[in-house]
């Protein structure tokens, strides 16, 4: 099993979403996703389930000489958290760890300021939350943004993406009321080894998104 693209993988996931009666039928739930190649995937799965959409930024940690492997992640309401075996394998102080949060919480706000454009985000507390990205690994931004919805009052909580490894779904399962991930391959490689087109997705991009369901087109 791939998925073609961002689009199939939407598909694909609401479908398993409705499967596993994740969600209420009797509500409208608030879709959330992860900025930035989340957003297309959680604009799908909000279409096919009702819901309303709208973004969790969050960014990662990275490691010394290399930022893609996180260490961390940061929420936009400054939730943060830390794997401290990471940390202390690679010999990380924590003088690097508290600048490194700085400089991400610092491109979280911009991030966030560019895709709401002012505006204000969608009350969490009381709903039911369909947090999605395109893909996991770490698992370290879906996890700082899982925790952000649980304290924000969520009455529900529903981790969902398309593909990730059984040990990152299981330890997030441990946070929420439900995860639904439909490709755990194994062995896993990367999020984009799953993809045939895992092209970049632009803040532009996501901001049309954000846009046509802000006006209900």
């Amino acid at each position: 099993m791939r998925y073609r693209n961002r689009q199939d993988a939407g598909e694909r996931l609401a479908a398993a979403i409705e499967t596993a009666g994740a969600v209420s039928r009797d509500v409208r739930p608030l879709v959330l996703g992860i900025p930035r190649g989340g957003v297309p995937v959680a604009a799908v799965v909000a279409d096919r389930i009702g819901g309303d959409l709208d973004v969790l930024v969050a960014h990662k940690l990275g490691a010394p000489g290399n930022p893609e492997y996180a260490v961390g992640a940061v929420a936009e309401d400054g939730t943060v958290i830390v794997d401290e075996l990471i940390v202390e394998r690679i010999g990380i102080g924590p003088e690097y760890v508290e600048a490194e949060r700085r400089r991400q919480q610092a491109g979280v706000e911009r991030t966030t300021a560019v895709l709401r454009g002012g505006r204000a985000p969608l009350p969490l507390a009381g709903r039911e939350c369909v947090v999605v990205d395109d893909g996991v690994a770490t698992g370290a931004t879906l996890e700082v943004s899982l925790r952000l919805a649980v304290r924000s009052g969520a009455a529900r909580v529903v981790a969902a993406v398309p593909v990730g490894p059984a040990e990152t779904i299981g330890r997030l399962r441990g946070i929420v009321d439900a995860a639904v991930c439909p490709l755990q391959p194994s062995p896993f490689f990367a999020v984009g080894t799953w993809y045939d087109d895992f092209g970049q997705v632009g803040e532009a991009a996501v901001v049309e998104v954000l846009e046509r369901f802000r006006s209900g087109d």
